[in-house]
């Protein structure tokens, strides 16, 4: 059986509750406007807006079921920093083959962010570097090829 768990810290977590809170009053509320002003333009069959609106809240219903989805697979992970095994929701300093170091942050899948350092846990690079120590050497193959990293230090 395949693990089917959505993994988030906290803080991701309430980013998601919120942004589902809001698709489920604000969004809902203002596409019905949206349907009822197009209705009151009469003739529905010839009624571009009153189309872009019901595509809207297909949209919308979809996304809702989407993060309601997500929701009930939800497992909230919180690091110990004592922990000497790299983990989700551990921050971690890796150096690659050419020297290069990077600090990363291991995510589930729904927050990762390259922008911001956090990468998937089952994106290659996290993959490679889950429940591996300090010192040891990780392959992972990126889309730049097979890459050999070398984790420095787990924080």
């Amino acid at each position: 059986m395949q693990d089917d768990s959505q993994y988030f810290s906290k803080e991701g977590l309430e980013k998601l509750k919120t942004e589902l809170e809001f698709l489920k009053t604000k969004k809902r509320k203002e596409i019905a406007d949206r349907l009822e002003f197009a209705k009151s333009l009469g003739d529905l069959s010839e009624n571009a807006e009153y189309s872009e609106a019901k595509e809207a809240q297909m949209l919308n219903e979809s996304k809702i079921a989407e993060f309601e989805d997500i929701l009930r697979r939800a497992v909230i992970v919180a690091h110990d920093s004592k922990q000497d095994k790299v983990d989700i929701g551990s921050e971690v300093v890796i150096e690659d083959d050419k020297g290069k170091q990077m600090k990363l942050i291991i995510v589930g899948s729904q927050e990762s962010s390259p922008a911001e350092n956090k990468i998937s846990n089952e994106s290659p690079l996290g993959k490679a570097v889950l429940g591996h120590k300090k010192n040891e050497s990780v392959k992972a193959f990126t889309p730049l090829g097979e890459r050999v990293y070398k984790i420095i230090q787990i924080i």
